[in-house]
């Protein structure tokens, strides 16, 4: 799966991983297809940028913490894809990872030149985990 690479705060994040996923919704039952490559923004991230309302939003609502959805960037797997469903008026990508405590996170986010903002995060269902670990 290749390793994370981030040296120092500020660089660039970096990571390796064979493909994403998108999500297709059909009569609102959403399947999921691999695709590759992963989100190509995310090579050139270079920090994250918060609102306080989605921050608050997740915190509450799904008990997930900035921290937990920072740390499912530098880990692996990391499984990304585009949410063209939830992207009218600007491109929303997703990820599924792990947190170090590993917990089983998807998170939907958007770039903001080079910084990822999380818009929000919650955990896992069980056919994401299944494709999450299939990839």
């Amino acid at each position: 799966w290749g390793d994370r690479i981030r040296k120092r705060p500020g660089d660039p994040l970096r990571y390796m991983h064979p493909g994403g996923l998108q999500r297709v919704a059909r009569r609102g039952v959403y399947s999921y297809a691999i695709h590759m490559p992963p989100v190509e923004e995310l090579r050139t991230a270079t920090g994250f940028n918060w609102d306080e309302g989605n921050l608050e939003k997740s915190r509450q609502k799904h008990s997930v913490s900035a921290s937990e959805c920072e740390e499912v960037f530098f880990n692996v797997p990391l499984v990304t894809g585009e949410d063209e469903e939830h992207s009218s008026s600007e491109r929303r990508l997703f990820a599924l990872g792990r947190t170090n405590a590993e917990r089983e996170l998807f998170v939907v986010f958007t770039m903001r030149g080079s910084l990822i903002r999380v818009i929000s995060a919650r955990e896992m269902t069980r056919r994401e985990r299944e494709v999450f670990w299939k990839s």
